[in-house]
């Protein structure tokens, strides 16, 4: 059995300065869903108030409907792993999955069997008798993995749970997590300040920031259609382009910046700017197209281009404009011409490419 859960105006509290600030919002059962946001923003804080470990000063939090605000951790019934593994060092890999199953009281054929299974689900069959210090980084993580859902918890808690990984070994348990999840089916609440891991695995996204949820949705959805300066800056590069609206002309707005006129669609969930007033436009640097690919295009800028950084799949491109600095990205291996410094050339973008945003700087 999986379980939703509601958080209803929970605030949190520490000498009067809020870690957490009257946060409403809801998880699906069985949905993957990440708390991200930066260091001290409040994510870490508003899981440990769902596992129990802390109490909110105010308001309410449910599952499946009942009120579990005043319940202790074990009472929950809600699978956690910590960003250190909390493994017991002086237990077996077998001794540390038993462990939550023996507090049930389980019978010890049902354990080794229940133990079995889950060393096999996690890819973990025949280590059962090691201890952590022999286990890899990975290893341990898996572990703590099984150990969280062999009692098949309502929720899965994560806390950071891979950044103690590297980056190969931590996009392999990425995508290992996402399995165990479709598998299962447990509801998975990931937390997490890796812009990249949560765009990679999750359902939906909670963007926490100064102890509030500033955006929530899919991470297409938060990506391709971010509401302020800060998500549109934390969830991936943007460029951030200050203007004048001068016209409109229908549903698309004209503003002026850096000296030049610009076109931009103004969509329905859009900060209302009316003529005369500023207008902040972030442009995600992957649709810029650079010189003579950038014919037609509704805008267009001259540049020079000051600095390019090969990055594998991409180049990263950096250009002097009238707008200031500009990236973009020009994919690398399929033939496409990269530019070099010094190259004057012109980047364009349509009028649908880029977004009008609210600067809650």
């Amino acid at each position: 059995m999986t379980a939703s859960i509601v958080l209803d105006r929970v605030t949190k509290t520490y000498g009067g300065a809020p870690a957490v600030d009257d946060v409403s919002l809801e998880i699906g059962a069985g949905r993957f869903v990440t708390l991200l946001g930066p260091s001290g923003s409040g994510k870490t804080t508003l899981l440990m108030m769902i596992a129990g470990f802390v109490r909110p000063t105010a308001g309410r939090i449910l599952a499946d409907g009942r009120d579990i605000t005043a319940e202790p951790p074990e009472r929950r019934a809600f699978g956690m792993v910590f960003q250190g593994y909390a493994l017991f060092p002086n237990m077996t890999v077998a001794e540390n999955l038993a462990f939550p199953l023996t507090l049930r009281g389980r019978s010890k054929a049902a354990i080794a069997q229940d133990v079995a299974r889950m060393l096999d689900i996690v890819h973990l069959s025949g280590l059962g008798g090691r201890y952590p210090r022999e286990l890899s980084g990975g290893q341990q993580q898996r572990v703590a993995l099984a150990r969280a859902l062999i009692f098949n918890p309502r929720v899965l808690l994560l806390d950071e749970s891979l950044s103690a990984l590297d980056k190969n070994l931590r996009a392999g348990l990425q995508e290992e997590l996402r399995d165990l999840h479709a598998r299962l089916g447990t509801t998975f609440v990931f937390v997490t300040h890796d812009q990249e891991e949560a765009l990679s695995m999750s359902d939906e996204i909670f963007i926490v920031n100064k102890g509030r949820i500033v955006q929530s949705g899919s991470p297409k959805a938060l990506y391709d259609r971010p509401r302020t300066r800060f998500v549109a800056g934390f969830l991936g590069r943007t460029n951030f382009v200050d203007g004048t609206v001068t016209a409109r002309d229908g549903e698309t707005l004209v503003y002026s910046a850096g000296g030049l006129s610009f076109r931009q669609r103004a969509r329905d969930d859009a900060p209302a700017v009316a003529v005369g007033q500023p207008v902040l436009i972030g442009l995600r640097p992957e649709t810029l197209r650079l010189g003579e690919a950038a014919g037609g295009a509704a805008n267009s800028v001259p540049g020079t281009i000051d600095l390019v950084t090969y990055e594998g799949a991409d180049y990263h491109v950096r250009a002097t404009t009238p707008l200031g600095p500009l990236q973009a990205i020009v994919a690398s291996g399929n033939g496409t011409p990269v530019p070099a410094r010094g190259d004057r050339l012109t980047l364009a973008w349509g009028e649908d490419a880029a977004v009008v945003l609210a600067d809650d700087r």
